[in-house]
This record gives structure tokens, sequence and C-alpha cells, in this order.
């Protein structure tokens, strides 16, 4: 879809240092761009359930395929249907993703100093290792995918299980990095910070779910420290407040 820039909009604000206790990102939109495949995906998935494909991407970024298939056809809302289908589109259409600026440089700071990052993923399991796989990206400590959940973004179980899993407890404070509104909202409702990314929504849209920061994308983000579990980040050139 592309980052939608609004008219007099200033990415322009001053450095800002954050800390937490650990980074919990979203992955499609917010470390690749795989629209492309996605919409390939599902154009074939339309073709197969006889609905407009259109339809179906109107409502269907950063939400889970099993809730939408729940949506226009519930034989097909089963993870053996669409970890199979899902797996498929790394191998089948891996040239059509690339990854959002500034994300490996920032995942690969993370790792070089086992910082504590998750990705928190509205895909299943077999999408998101054959991304990693296929893109050759640094492999998080903790994944939740869409499996992982009984309910999907907006809901915050993703992001509260995100942080569970990278061994936090709840005192923790987190920053949670995504472009898409429903998982913006997830972060919050978790009690988290967003940063969000213009990468696939508007300035808008991201703003009205309540993201605390909005930037272009990942090249906003630089690791300052990692230390005695303290994780700072620099965010540069965010949306400077109207």
């Amino acid at each position: 879809m592309g980052s939608v820039e609004e008219p007099g909009a200033s990415f322009s604000a001053p450095p800002e240092i954050v800390s937490a206790n650990g980074l919990l990102f979203d992955f499609d939109g917010t470390i690749i761009d795989s629209t492309e495949a996605i919409v390939k995906h599902w154009h074939r998935q339309g073709e197969l359930m006889g609905v407009d494909p259109n339809v179906i991407l109107a409502t269907s970024h950063g939400r889970r395929s099993i809730d939408t298939f729940k949506m226009y056809d519930p034989s097909r809302a089963n993870w053996e249907y669409i970890s199979h289908e899902e797996g498929l589109i790394p191998k089948e259409f891996g040239q059509n993703a690339v990854e959002i600026p500034g994300a490996r440089k920032l995942l690969t700071s993370l790792e070089a100093v086992n910082a504590p990052w998750a990705v928190v993923t509205s895909g299943t399991r077999a999408l998101l290792t054959g991304w990693i796989d296929v893109l050759k990206l640094a492999h998080p400590r903790c994944v939740v995918v869409a499996e992982d959940v009984a309910e999907g973004k907006p809901h915050p179980d993703c992001y509260l299980l995100g942080r569970q899993r990278l061994g936090l407890g709840e005192e923790a404070h987190m920053i949670v990095i995504e472009d898409a509104p429903s998982g913006v909202r997830a972060g919050k409702a978790a009690g988290f910070k967003v940063v969000a990314l213009t990468t696939t929504h508007t300035i808008g849209q991201v703003k009205e779910a309540g993201a605390d920061w909005i930037v272009q994308d990942l090249r906003s983000i630089t690791l300052k420290s990692f230390a005695e579990g303290i994780v700072q980040i620099e965010i540069t050139n965010a949306l400077v407040s109207a």
C-alpha cells in the first residue's frame, strides 16, 4: 500500500531517548513489506471462495487470516488450511517482499547485545519463518504467532504474551512497534507505549488508534544502549504533533 502522508505533516521532531525493558515488533508492514505477495495470496483465496479480493484486502491487514476466513468462508477457518496456504506465500512470492528501511540494521544491533525483543504477528508460524528464511533476517528470541492466541489484534493478549515469553513480569515497561491501527490498539490495550510506522496506513489512522510516536520507517529508531535490563532507543524524525 505504501506510506500515505498528509499535507503539511512534518516528520521533524527532535531526537528523543526512550527506555523500556523490552521491544515487541509487529512483522508484516513493520519489519518487512510483503504487500504485493499478500495481495496475490488474497486474490487467489478470493477466487477460491468466490469473493471479491479487494473487499477482503480492505480489512485484512493486521488481522489474522483465521478471523478473515471466518467472515467469508468458515470452512477454511482452520489452522491446518491456513498454515499450509500461508507457508506457500514466501516460497511462491518471495521476490515480492522487501525489508522495511532500517529493519535489518535495528534488529542486528539488538541481537549484537542480546537485547530482549520479540516478534508479535498476526501471521502464522509458517509464514513468519518462511519470510525470515527468504529475507535472511535476524531470528527473534521469542515469537507470538496467530495460532498462539484465542483472539487476534486489536485484543491485547498477543502483546501481553510477548512480554511473558521474554521472561518479563507485569511491572515491565514495553515498547511496541507497529504499522496497523489494529496492532496499535492492541499495544495500547496491553498498557504499552507504541511507535507507529506510516508504511501501510495514513497518519490519521495510526494517530486515531492511539500511537505515542509516529515515524515513517525503522530508520527513525536506533538502539542507544542495553544494560541492566534496560533498552534505550532513540526516536528521530517523528511526526511533530499538530
